[in-house]
């Protein structure tokens, strides 16, 4: 199956919901824009500050009117409280390749398994209602956080671009890619990530 870029997918477990990303969700995300711009350090979208967060927000509805990325909105059940977003983008239906990305917690979900639900229900999307064939994830090769929590669910290190894109404070970085494919997917990934988010 295609993805559909008008349609609400909501991908949900009895940890976390993932909704579309839409613009009143800035007042959703707000605290952490105002609060929290950390979060921010190593991405090359800030969106600290309302106007930011607006802004990132109208710029992730623009990529999907433009069938470019998927964005979504994530609800912590447990806690009731939104807590970030995420996205699929770089979508390639030709050759069954996309990207997951763009993701980001508050510091209160961070270490809670919220990023391995959320990834978890991504990935099965992707795999087996989307059937791609490869899934990316790329990071600054600094962003050591980012790059341990993609390989805890089973993400394998490729390589490292070098020096291939700006930094929004005009310096540039290495990005580290990183992938799982079908695969590896079926044959155990699933099933790990599958007892972390079900502990």
């Amino acid at each position: 199956m295609e993805l559909n870029f008008k349609k609400e997918y909501i991908l949900e477990n009895d940890n976390v919901r993932l909704n579309l990303l839409k613009l009143e969700d800035t007042s959703n995300l707000i605290e952490f824009s105002i609060n929290e711009p950390e979060i921010w350090k190593y991405s090359l979208a800030k969106a600290s500050g309302k106007k930011n967060l607006e802004n990132y927000i109208k710029a992730a509805i623009k990529e999907n009117n433009n069938k470019k990325s998927y964005p979504f909105i994530v609800f912590d059940k447990h806690k009731e409280k939104f807590c970030g977003t995420t996205r699929f983008y770089n979508i390639d239906t030709k050759n069954k390749c996309l990207s997951i990305g763009y993701t980001w917690y508050g510091k209160e979900f961070r270490g809670t398994g919220i990023n391995k639900n959320c990834k978890f229900l991504l990935l099965e999307f992707a795999f087996e209602t989307l059937n791609m064939e490869r899934v990316e994830f790329r990071a600054d090769k600094d962003n050591i956080t980012s790059i341990n929590a993609m390989k805890s669910i089973g993400c394998k290190e490729e390589g490292v671009l070098r020096s291939n894109m700006f930094k929004p404070e005009g310096d540039r970085r290495d990005s580290i890619i990183l992938s799982i494919i079908k695969r590896e997917w079926n044959n155990g990934i699933k099933e790990m990530l599958s007892k972390k988010v079900n502990r």
